[in-house]
């Protein structure tokens, strides 16, 4: 990623798109509607070979909403885009099989957990409430959400400085971040600590899949969510979320899904539909990404899930 000091170019969908406000010979961040130009802040250099600190105003890259960073999470990708040879050394240490026999290493990236501008929520190609987690333990199945939160890969960090005393509308923004006048920028509260320690089983990152076929890119990252007691059996639940991304010239339509999951228990359930979360994305050089997320329950801890949609295919496995 290549910082221009006098020009930043940034495309993406919130109400089409976020634009340059050129001033001074400084890149400024601005937000543009149908009516007016706004200035929010000013880029700063994003960072390639260090982490952010929470409390970091962004724009997110792909879908271009205002957010702010929590946390960090280490997660291991799998790209099969990036498959080689790997030693086995390397397959003792842990490797991930694809479904044509070929052996890729999980590498280490770093994703943030981050809040994002509720203002933003409905101008975005990303549900709000993508992230959930299971009710209390008494046989209770109930899913509970906690809207505008969402996971951040590093690469898709456009970080910006702010004089804003809010910056960012939310309503966990000031529970979990104050301002500290001398560093000029915000900070985590005890809060924010206390909420990722007690909340760790289920927020955790552990590992990203993504593949690119036709010049479709699908990530998928799992979640494991704990399992509940239902009718004298244990249910294992996950949370998967799943980001297309169309990097060709066409536009492309996604019409169904095909969801293949198989259980160590020995059980392989099928599931078709149109589309996907109720919608068929379409993805345009102007939108050309959509993110979804959704639910699995298998009677076994571990399993695998292969989604051939109408645009691709992928395979991961789910461990608890």
């Amino acid at each position: 990623m290549q910082c221009c000091a006098n020009r930043f170019i940034l495309k993406s969908l919130l109400l089409n798109k976020f634009s340059n406000h050129l001033s001074n010979g400084q890149s400024n961040v601005g937000f543009r509607s149908c009516m007016r130009l706004a200035e929010i802040g000013k880029f700063a250099q994003p960072k390639l070979n260090e982490n952010y600190n929470h409390g970091q105003l962004f724009l997110h890259r792909i879908f271009g909403y205002r957010g702010v960073i929590l946390f960090s999470w280490s997660a291991e990708v799998y790209d099969r885009d990036c498959q080689r040879k790997v030693t086995m050394s390397e397959q003792l240490s842990g490797v991930y099989r694809t479904p044509g026999g070929i052996e890729i290493k999980g590498v280490r990236h770093t994703y943030y957990q981050a809040l994002i501008d509720e203002r933003d929520w409905a101008h975005i190609r990303n549900q709000a409430e993508s992230v959930t987690f299971l009710g209390p333990q008494n046989g209770n199945r109930a899913l509970y959400a906690i809207p505008g939160l969402d996971y951040v890969c590093q690469s898709d960090v456009l970080p910006y400085h702010s004089n804003e005393t809010a910056p960012i509308m939310h309503e966990l923004f000031e529970r979990f971040l104050a301002f500290d006048s001398s560093k000029l920028s915000w900070i985590g509260r005890e809060t924010l600590k206390a909420w990722q320690a007690k909340n760790y089983p289920w927020l955790a990152l552990s590992s990203v899949h993504r593949e690119t076929t036709n010049s479709i890119r699908v990530t998928v990252i799992p979640f494991y969510m704990g399992s509940r007691e239902a009718q004298n059996a244990v249910i294992y639940w996950w949370r998967y979320c799943v980001r297309l991304e169309n990097l060709g010239n066409e536009t492309v339509t996604l019409r169904e899904r095909h969801w293949k999951i198989f259980s160590i228990s020995g059980t392989l359930d099928t599931v078709r539909g149109r589309g996907v979360v109720g919608v068929e994305p379409e993805l345009t050089n102007n939108a050309p990404a959509f993110q979804y997320s959704s639910h699995v329950s298998l009677h076994a801890p571990s399993g695998h899930m292969w989604q051939v949609e109408a645009l691709n295919y992928l395979k991961f496995k789910l461990c608890s």
